[in-house]
């Protein structure tokens, strides 16, 4: 089974990218992200083209903000859209979260909120929501369960390309990462830092700056498993060949192979930069 997360950052403007896409690397089940339409808006732009590839599909979305989709070909059942006791912002819940069983495997695309800045009540609204996160995964089976997507915590420092860029910012403080790892100690591992302990990968990069040709990103895209999936990787990587041409996702997928890699154990950047700019030193 191919697992993959992509925040596509509008799915209608990525559709032309979306597509080659899956008939390229074929994965079994996809978690979407930052989808940007609402219910009605995906069943008229998407619904058709992705179903005529063998997805069943899960959509969850509000309009031009947030939105969040699965697509699977190995089943879609059991579908819940938003979490258990989902906090609030502004007076409404936002559409961050869609779970569904594929394959055997309770598999949650997120979209964790941004947080704008530690001091914004956004930042506190994110804490919550991954509190909510870890109550959903704590009342199911955990070894059976996939959380992925667009997080927006860099788990550590080594998951941005220079810690001293982001002192003050969201992302990398440690409410954030030690809610992140009450996620994780639910008995969920991050597979792709597993296969790749050492190794600087990244999975988004900013527009601005050029800062993709330079490889200064950070790795805030995450494929969380349990412990049946966890011990079924055959290969973990990142698409940054997705990352790349016109019009692209500041994102690039995530895929984790289980059971049978049919690219082989590649990785962990495919393909990798060719002129990567020299991170800061970190010592």
């Amino acid at each position: 089974m191919r697992l993959a997360t992509w925040n596509v950052n509008s799915a209608k403007s990525r559709l032309p990218r979306l597509l080659p896409w899956l008939d390229e690397r074929a994965p079994d089940v996809v978690c979407l992200q930052e989808t940007k339409l609402s219910d009605a808006d995906w069943a008229a732009e998407l619904d058709g083209p992705i179903a005529e590839r063998g997805y069943e599909i899960a959509h969850h979305g509000q309009g031009r903000w947030n939105g969040v989709a699965l697509l699977s070909r190995v089943g879609l059942t059991d579908v819940v859209r938003g979490l258990p006791d989902e906090p609030e912002f502004d007076g409404s819940v936002d559409a961050r979260a869609v779970t569904a069983t594929c394959g055997g495997l309770r598999v949650t695309s997120v979209y964790v909120p941004n947080g704008r800045t530690p001091d914004d009540p956004h930042y506190g609204f994110k804490l919550r929501w991954l509190e909510a996160l870890r109550r959903q995964v704590t009342g199911g089976d955990a070894a059976t369960t996939v959380v992925a997507g667009d997080m927006n915590i860099a788990p550590t420092d080594a998951d941005v390309w220079d810690p001293a860029v982001f002192v003050d910012s969201t992302h990398v403080t440690p409410p954030e990462r030690e809610a992140l790892a009450a996620l994780q100690a639910t008995g969920l591992q991050d597979v792709v830092r597993d296969r790749w302990p050492t190794d600087r990968v990244f999975s988004y990069w900013d527009y601005r700056a050029g800062r993709f040709h330079k490889d200064l990103g950070m790795r805030i895209d995450l494929v969380l498993c349990g412990a049946d999936p966890a011990g079924r990787v055959e290969a973990a990587w990142i698409d940054r060949k997705a990352r790349k041409g016109s019009g692209p996702s500041d994102h690039a997928p995530v895929i984790v192979d289980l059971d049978d890699a049919p690219d082989g154990d590649i990785g962990p950047v495919v393909p990798p930069p060719s002129t990567p700019a020299k991170l800061p030193n970190r010592t």
